[in-house]
């Protein structure tokens, strides 16, 4: 895989192709991308609803009319839609539940890395609640490392991704219950492959030159 060329291929699909699918076996690996991202202090402070069915993406819609009624067509023409949502608060049970897993996986050589674990990832939590007083925005950030490295996976896989803000996050959370599960969404991913009359395949990419944005010292 020539990672320019993948790079150079994805861009921000307008217009999906309805008649087209991803396939059982891209799903699975499409899950393992996004349960697969890295987060800072592996804090994983995230929750994913996949929209694959007509009934599912018309749940989606309802957070796309009024003045989002432009993404409407995304999300009923792909062939799934990924909503990335973020914690809202990360409890002490969920810390115990992360060093936990960690655990049962097979992370500590020995038994006092869980807790000196547990105690550095609280450690960096409190920076970011007391501290910096920007804990939610913290993990949001951790949610958005995902979607990247997201975008960048699917592509790899020829799968076009049209990723979308434009969406009433209110009405999406009381749509799934999200806020009282303690998770609020954040960002739609829709995911399918491009159609043959969309505009945005067809024009050049545009980014700064590297001698702009690159110092090598």
């Amino acid at each position: 895989m020539n990672i320019k060329d993948v790079l150079n291929w994805r861009y921000t699909t307008k217009s999906f192709d309805p008649n087209k699918k991803i396939s059982p076996e891209d799903l699975e690996q499409v899950k393992s991308l996004l349960q697969m991202s890295p987060s800072s202090t592996n804090l994983q402070p995230w929750h994913f609803i996949i929209a694959g069915t007509e009934e599912g993406k018309q749940r989606f819609t309802k957070s796309t009319q009024g003045f989002f009624i432009f993404n409407e067509p995304k999300v009923l023409n792909a062939s799934h839609v990924v909503a990335f949502c973020s914690r809202t608060s990360a409890t002490d049970e969920y810390m115990r539940h992360l060093v936990d897993k960690e655990d049962d996986d097979g992370r500590y050589a020995k038994p006092e890395f869980k807790e000196q674990t547990y105690g550095a990832r609280n450690l960096f939590a409190d920076i970011h609640r007391y501290d910096v007083k920007d804990f939610q925005h913290w993990m949001e950030k951790q949610v958005y490392l995902n979607i990247g490295n997201f975008l960048l996976g699917v592509a790899a896989m020829g799968i076009d991704a049209a990723p979308m803000e434009g969406f009433d996050m209110k009405a999406f959370d009381e749509e799934f219950g999200l806020r009282q599960k303690g998770f609020t969404a954040v960002t739609l991913v829709a995911l399918g492959y491009r159609s043959e009359n969309d505009f945005n395949a067809k024009l050049p990419k545009s980014r700064l030159d590297q001698d702009e944005i690159l110092t090598l010292v």
